[in-house]
């Protein structure tokens, strides 16, 4: 399951067929969420999209044209009436994810989402629990050539490694 980016914002979900390896758009977040949620136990099968196998040509190739990211697989479908969203650094190195509420406050941890949901009864059914805030893989041979990437090796380990080095 896959999700290519375009000047920061997620514009396009596809999803590879097991079969054939071609990918797939995904018409809406929503469906992709369905599909990513249980692609362990129901992969995704270019005959799952309407009118759509494997002997059609792929709708989208993969290739440094975007930027590509990759989501776990089986992560939680977002509970009905939030909406999750991924911002990406401007450094590529990750993507922060978020969620807005139904009233539109955002989110940005499970304490803060387990006291939304505290401060609003109306949301019953609905635990901290349903949230994940897992960020998706970025795929480091689609970010562009032209991007100031942060170096893996953070400062602070530089700086241990220097004090080992003397």
């Amino acid at each position: 399951m896959r999700s290519a980016l375009s000047q920061g914002s997620i514009d396009i979900h596809a999803a590879q067929c097991k079969n054939c390896q071609k990918w797939r758009v995904i018409d809406t977040h929503e469906e992709f969420e369905e599909i990513r949620c249980k692609v362990i136990e129901e992969p995704f099968h270019c005959s799952l999209k309407a009118n759509c196998s494997c002997d059609d040509p792929a709708d989208i190739e993969y290739d440094s044209s975007r930027t590509w990211v990759v989501d776990k697989p089986n992560l939680p479908k977002t509970p009905q009436g939030f909406r999750r969203s991924l911002v990406l650094r401007k450094d590529y190195s990750k993507l922060d994810s978020y969620y807005f509420t139904p009233t539109g406050k955002k989110l940005r941890t499970r304490t803060e989402i387990a006291a939304y949901l505290k401060d609003h009864p109306e949301c019953k059914g609905i635990s901290a629990a349903d949230f994940d805030f897992t960020s998706p893989k970025i795929m480091r041979d689609t970010i562009p050539e032209n991007v100031e990437q942060k170096d893996s090796v953070s400062a602070n380990k530089k700086a241990k490694m220097a004090q080992h080095d003397i």
